[in-house]
């Protein structure tokens, strides 16, 4: 862990930002397992689990290049560990420096070895809580709650995929101030997603999309073929790119030896700059 602390420190000096900060989701725990939030995390080089106290670590961009977006990462792992320097790190790094208010989500993980936690409650409620708090932070971080989108690795994109096609409602009974925020995201990124929670049918209000994979990886070309089709059929916003190589779990493409892998970032880049999620909203 202690490894892991120094490249967020690194990292934050090398974009101009802010030493990242770590905010539990909940200030007592979560919700149910109050009695675990002690329990310190695991951690090995490039991962970490045992998750039961879940945060979001915010870094902040540089003042003269913040646009007023923000971005929750989503890191992959398989639901049994979270790859959090490639997959999270790393990202936020990147989109720190476009401007971005990059917030990585360490939720916790339901397919872990004598893991009590559920996929569809747990750390769905994990990207739901997420996404409100960073929301109802919007004012003191300078972020727009209207420019608020979520990014996902593998299993990551599975967790953007129960949060992107709800309302976001906040339930009726909700006495949590930051509980009764909306927790919908304005978009989605999906690099190389995990296949569960695809709909049958995209709502009539999905977040516009950016999305990529490579063709060879057999387990998560087959998401982005299929939601390209669906958001095309709905006519709702969307931007697809499957290459014709690079597998699975290529991070941000830096240790690839494939150029159309190790550039993939850019493309992501043009993206949110052609959607205007990188120029600031005009002062009304």
């Amino acid at each position: 862990m202690k490894k892991i602390l120094f490249v967020l420190f690194a990292i934050s000096i090398q974009a101009g930002a802010q030493v990242p900060e770590e905010i539990p989701l909940w200030a007592k725990g979560a919700p149910g397992f109050e009695s675990r939030k002690n329990e310190p995390t695991e951690a090995k080089d490039w991962w970490i689990k045992n998750i039961h106290n879940p945060t979001i670590t915010v870094y902040h961009p540089a003042k003269d290049k913040a646009n007023g977006t923000a971005v929750i990462i989503c890191p992959g792992g398989g639901h049994r560990q979270l790859v959090i320097t490639a997959e999270g790190i790393e990202p936020a790094q990147y989109l720190a420096n476009l401007g971005i208010t990059a917030i990585v989500l360490k939720y916790r993980l339901a397919k872990e070895e004598n893991s009590p936690y559920k996929l569809e409650t747990d750390v769905k409620g994990d990207a739901y809580r997420a996404l409100r708090v960073v929301r109802s932070k919007a004012k003191e971080w300078n972020v727009d709650p209207h420019r608020i989108g979520i990014m996902g690795f593998s299993a990551g994109g599975e967790v953007v995929a129960m949060v992107a096609y709800g309302s976001g409602d906040p339930a009726a009974d909700a006495t949590d101030p930051i509980d009764k925020v909306n927790g919908k995201p304005d978009f989605q990124i999906l690099i190389y997603p995990g296949p569960s929670f695809v709909p049958e049918a995209l709502p009539k209000n999905a977040p516009p999309a950016f999305m990529l994979a490579a063709i060879d990886d057999a387990c998560c070309a087959g998401p982005v073929i299929t939601l390209i089709q669906k958001y095309h059929d709905a006519k709702i916003s969307a931007e697809a790119h499957v290459y014709a190589q690079g597998d699975h779990g290529f991070n941000m493409g830096n240790r690839s030896k494939l150029t159309s892998i190790n550039t993939w970032p850019q493309r992501l880049a043009d993206w949110l700059l052609d959607n205007k999620w990188l120029t600031k909203p005009e002062v009304k």
